[in-house]
């Protein structure tokens, strides 16, 4: 009876914030709610879908070089599920943490939820601590990655600038996103994104597939420790991207049917990067260990300028998911975060970016960059801080006993998922943070010493005469 009464409090609410959302009276356009103004399961999809695979489909095959195939398949459809796994256990924890706030009678209306104030709520502030720093910082390097990501590729299409000064540009350009509100107005963004990316995937397919093997192609991965483990943490980061999960719950009318969503993306996902990764490094096998940008080794055609462009596009999406729930935190922390006035918003986020923008020109190793996010940062935001937050919350009875979302009996009840949660915080400690973070690190210092800091253009050919 007390779990029908909870869920009645839930919906009711959400229900509530759907039809204010959705009064013409508030001056929103039909226009604007088709095309701005999101909330349902659609575009939640869309938003985990999108934001999964931007720039990371680029550098799987680079993944694939390092691991070799049967590898790289095996950790993509292991991570993935992995992954999925974790962002239930962040939905059931933000709707704990919700449902309890709302039998006080807090109001949400005006306050964008996030994953730290789940994880203070819920355990208190050492735990709000620890999730705000590793949050935080793996944001500010996925935003870094995508600024990146937007110079490497830009310049197989107009190499007469180097890809630093790119970055500048590129940097200016996604600056613009401080004038995006919240996640409920990416719904045009989130679709646009996912179909750019379906795109270029099936790009790589069908053109490595056209192009065939290169001459005396090998395919000799794995080779050494270290290359194994650098791929599959990129891996570990490409199913990685529930960072932004709780804010993007928080912009659904319905969080609580959340649920499914990532495993659904996830899936779709799997249909984008496994053609594509195995396609290319079928075709050009080791070369890719010296390309981590899979366009860079494809001969330019209208199609390939067209992948990048679109790619370039989502960059500049993705970059705005990754920066928002910064922003979010920056507007809370100087006490602009309930003003409705966009503009004043949008001046008070720009210093954010400006680390962002410095940090991509220090360090503009794309392909490697990736690896050591995912082992450093990735292991904890998204896999071993949920799984043990989670564990925590529900330790006692009582705990259980009241919980708002019970485990699926497809897991085994409480002792199911107490033994799937132990697992993936003793595999991603020991392989993802442990070897990964060695493997990682080793390979970015390498990069470090070949290239140097603030390097004018990272894995350039040379300028033919």
């Amino acid at each position: 009876m007390a779990s029908e009464k909870v869920e009645t409090v839930i919906a009711g609410n959400y229900v509530e914030m759907e039809r204010e959302e959705d009064d013409p009276k508030l001056g929103k356009s039909k226009f604007s709610r088709m095309f701005w103004h999101g909330g349902s399961v659609y575009d939640a999809w869309f938003s985990c879908a999108s934001n999964q695979v931007a720039q990371v489909l680029l550098t799987l095959p680079y993944s694939f070089s390092q691991l070799g195939m049967v590898s790289g398949i095996i950790f993509q459809l292991f991570y993935g599920l992995m992954g999925s796994w974790t962002a239930y256990l962040i939905s059931v924890l933000y709707v704990e943490y919700r449902t309890r706030k709302e039998r006080e009678k807090v109001d949400f209306r005006n306050h964008v939820i996030q994953w730290f104030e789940v994880l203070d709520g819920l355990l208190g502030k050492h735990w709000r601590n620890l999730g705000l720093f590793f949050n935080c910082t793996f944001l500010l390097f996925g935003s870094v990655i995508q600024l990146i990501a937007c110079a490497s590729n830009i310049y197989y299409i107009n190499d007469n600038l180097d890809k630093r000064t790119w970055t500048y540009i590129f940097g200016a350009c996604c600056a613009t996103t401080v004038f995006i509100p919240s996640f409920h107005n990416y719904r045009i963004w989130s679709f646009l994104g996912l179909i750019m990316t379906t795109y270029t995937a099936w790009y790589l397919t069908i053109a490595s597939l056209i192009h065939g093997q290169v001459e005396g192609v090998k395919h000799s991965g794995p080779t050494t420790m270290v290359l194994y483990f650098t791929g599959a943490t990129n891996i570990l980061y490409t199913f990685g991207g529930h960072a932004v999960t709780v804010e993007i719950m928080h912009a659904m009318w319905k969080p609580q049917k959340f649920k499914l969503i990532y495993l659904i993306a996830t899936l779709y996902v799997l249909t984008l990067t496994l053609p594509s990764a195995s396609a290319v490094y079928w075709a050009f096998g080791d070369t890719l260990l010296t390309h981590a940008n899979a366009l860079s080794l494809l001969p330019r055609t209208g199609f390939r300028d067209a992948a990048v462009v679109l790619m370039l596009i989502h960059q500049f999406i993705t970059f705005g998911f990754a920066c928002t729930p910064l922003y979010f935190v920056w507007e809370k922390f100087i006490g602009v975060h309930d003003t409705k006035s966009v503009f004043k918003r949008a001046l008070t986020r720009l210093p954010v970016v400006i680390p962002i923008w410095f940090l991509a020109i220090i360090f503009p190793f794309f392909g490697p960059i990736n690896s050591t996010v995912g082992s450093l940062l990735v292991s904890f935001t998204v896999y071993i801080i949920p799984a043990l937050a989670h564990m925590v919350t529900f330790a006692s009875a009582a705990a259980r006993e009241n919980a708002v979302e019970r485990p699926p009996s497809l897991v085994g009840g409480w002792a199911g998922l107490y033994s799937m949660n132990s697992f993936v915080v003793v595999w991603v400690l020991i392989v993802g943070f442990g070897f990964g973070g060695w493997a990682s690190m080793l390979n970015f210092v390498r990069q470090v010493d070949t290239f140097g800091l603030f390097t004018k253009c990272y894995q350039c050919p040379p300028h033919k005469a």
